[in-house]
């Protein structure tokens, strides 16, 4: 797990705030607090990676707003939100936003930190999972118009003969095409190629 991911803590509660720091701190993990949803946006452009703990009730903008305002920027922090008894259908519509856990008050100390560990694992696998796409999108870029038609050809499950018909090439000219898509997009097997373009969306 990366060192410098830090759990974003955003309650309008200060005792809250403290105890969740202190837990949070206490189970080694850097933490940074803000009394409310503005003031963590207003914070958001030097805010490190990591995960953000929200309160779901909160006034002015709540923890399902900020959610929403943090998708909205394209900020893929993962959300956990922390909501109060008989708030399990905000929670569940949380979720549906795309908020990773919800923890209920009152909540056991090892259960948040359970949830906490999971959304930071998760926010390294997502940013590898990024990073990986762009690489694949800058190999797909680097193709030239001909190996990308022999490219989709071959994505769509065509054999060389029949993507030569389709082009109005030889099949010998489809092999040599291909070989330059592989090296190109550094792909070891054709399944290894299928999965890095499927992979694109």
């Amino acid at each position: 797990m990366s060192s410098s991911q830090v759990v974003h803590v955003v309650d309008d509660d200060a005792g809250v705030r403290q105890s969740l720091a202190f837990l949070l701190s206490t189970a080694g993990f850097a933490v940074r607090v803000h009394e409310s949803a503005v003031a963590f946006l207003e914070a958001l452009a030097d805010a490190r990676d990591g995960c953000v703990v929200t309160d779901i009730r909160m006034p002015g903008m709540d923890g399902l707003q900020l959610q929403r305002e943090l998708a909205a920027r394209e900020v893929r922090l993962p959300v956990i939100v922390i909501t109060g008894h008989g708030d399990v259908a905000l929670a569940v519509e949380a979720m549906k936003a795309g908020a990773v856990d919800f923890i209920e008050k009152p909540f056991d100390d090892e259960l948040l930190l359970g949830a906490v560990r999971s959304a930071l694992v998760r926010n390294v696998r997502d940013q590898e999972r990024e990073s990986r796409i762009a690489e694949i999108h800058q190999r797909i870029q680097s193709l030239s118009g001909r190996e990308r038609e022999v490219l989709d050809g071959l994505v769509a499950g065509k054999p060389n003969k029949i993507i030569a018909h389709d082009l109005g090439i030889s099949a010998r000219t489809v092999e040599v095409y291909r070989a330059n898509v592989m090296t190109k997009m550094h792909a070891g097997s054709l399944s290894e190629l299928v999965r890095m373009v499927l992979l694109q969306g």
